[in-house]
């Protein structure tokens, strides 16, 4: 097993998934890509693999499916079939000890009539050597397809002459490959090299998974990547047909908007009461709360913002750290305090100050990431409006270099984006 260090660790408050699944994708791209035969191709993607499995023990998954080779995919050349087929046993060979050490029990999913026999041999090895590890699960689906699992669970539920009365969800599921697993359904579902659809995987598994697709192809998947996903999906609020739990949020994008420019505007022209001022009103206004509560939580703002314009980042993250506390406490959110100061923090200096941003680095993926792990939603759902808050923050910008007429204009432009900002963030979180 790796151990641990500060490359595996992951966020304090982070919501692991208990089983992953993943498509593995892109072996032959990657490959092709870089002039290399296929074969190649493959031998890097097993090797990626190996990492990918030791990397979510690691981390605390406590199962992982991994797609090694479709029903459709014997319809390949015959040669790089049985080069798959020996990355296989290969990949086997060399990890059944480790598995065996780290408690890992290992599942073959698919059919077992059309696989070689040596292939075969090893994985009936395998199964049967790690029978009763129950600290993580390894699915590998080989000669699988969803399809498939789900004619066969039929035949052999007509053959047990199961009545129609008594067949239910669960009983049918003691029929898929999955059955009897401590976690048969997945959490989180991954893809890489960019594909967007499923294939038939887990058709039955998959139900309430979130989805997450990964650019990357599989031989560049490494900790980080795999880190990335996991954070995405700890962020996400999974209702599975239910109400949220989460406190919501009935603030008028119109008037904190208002409020927003108002402060903006009096911080650039420096009066500072009025700045001070409007903070307290746009942080009761934005997130709800008592007069009390938006004095202590806007003075903290007001400081934090004061810090960033004269570049004392330990200061600003701290006064961050201090509005964040309250509104964690206050409206029951799940992000960790020090977390998202520190990413707000980060921005602010990659942007330059706490309100200026040279118009080449608008840092849309910060905002995208601040937004994320502040209301805990995907990236993926945070996107529009993370665009429309760079958007907003461009036109700032320009406001405050322009005088006069022109000035006016983009300051109108800065909240027309910060309007349509609040609404959009307002529609995702609400």
């Amino acid at each position: 097993m790796t151990p641990k260090s500060k490359k595996m660790a992951l966020p304090k408050g982070t919501i692991l998934p208990n089983h992953i699944a993943v498509i593995c994708d892109g072996n032959g791209r990657w490959a092709r890509s870089r002039g290399l035969p296929v074969s190649l191709g493959h031998e890097a993607g097993a090797k990626a693999l190996k990492e990918l499995v030791r990397n979510c023990r690691d981390l605390g998954i406590h199962t992982l499916t991994v797609w090694g080779f479709s029903t459709e995919n014997w319809n390949r050349p015959k040669k790089e079939v049985m080069h798959i087929m020996n990355l296989v046993k290969k990949t086997i060979l060399e990890t059944l000890d480790e598995a065996k050490r780290d408690g890992v029990r290992f599942i073959h999913l698919g059919r077992k009539d059309r696989l070689p026999h040596d292939v075969l041999s090893l994985i009936t090895k395998a199964e049967e050597e790690t029978k009763n590890n129950t600290k993580h699960v390894f699915n590998l689906a080989l000669d699988y397809g969803g399809r498939d699992e789900i004619l066969r669970a039929v035949k052999n539920i007509i053959k047990d002459r199961v009545s129609v009365d008594s067949l239910t969800e669960e009983k049918f599921a003691s029929y898929l490959d999955t059955k009897d697993q401590q976690y048969p359904y997945p959490d989180l579902f991954i893809r890489t090299s960019g594909e967007l659809r499923t294939s038939g995987y887990l058709p039955w598994q998959l139900t309430y998974a979130e989805f997450y697709f990964e650019e990357g192809h599989l031989p560049d998947i490494n900790i980080e990547k795999l880190k990335a996903a996991i954070l995405d999906y700890s962020r996400r609020r999974r209702r599975f047909g239910g109400k949220d739990k989460i406190s919501h949020f009935k603030f008028d994008p119109s008037i904190v908007a208002k409020l927003e420019l108002g402060w903006r505007h009096a911080l650039a022209i420096g009066d500072g009461e009025r700045f001070r001022d409007l903070v307290i009103k746009f942080v009761s206004e934005h997130y709800g709360l008592s007069k009390e509560l938006a004095k202590i939580a806007g003075a903290n703002l007001a400081k934090a913002i004061v810090y960033g314009e004269e570049e004392n980042w330990k200061e600003a993250k701290k006064a961050l750290k201090g509005l964040y506390e309250i509104l964690k406490k206050t409206l029951n959110l799940a992000f960790e305090p020090d977390l998202v100061a520190s990413i707000e923090v980060n921005l602010w200096r990659a942007n330059g100050s706490a309100h200026k941003t040279e118009q080449g680095l608008l840092l849309e993926e910060g905002y995208r990431q601040l937004y994320a792990e502040t209301f805990r939603v995907s990236n993926y759902q945070i996107a529009n409006a993370a665009h429309l808050a760079a958007l907003a923050t461009a036109e700032r910008d320009l406001a405050v270099k322009k005088s006069g007429k022109e000035a006016n204009i983009h300051w109108k432009k800065a909240h027309d984006y910060t309007e349509k900002f609040y609404r959009a963030l307002k529609e995702r979180i609400a």
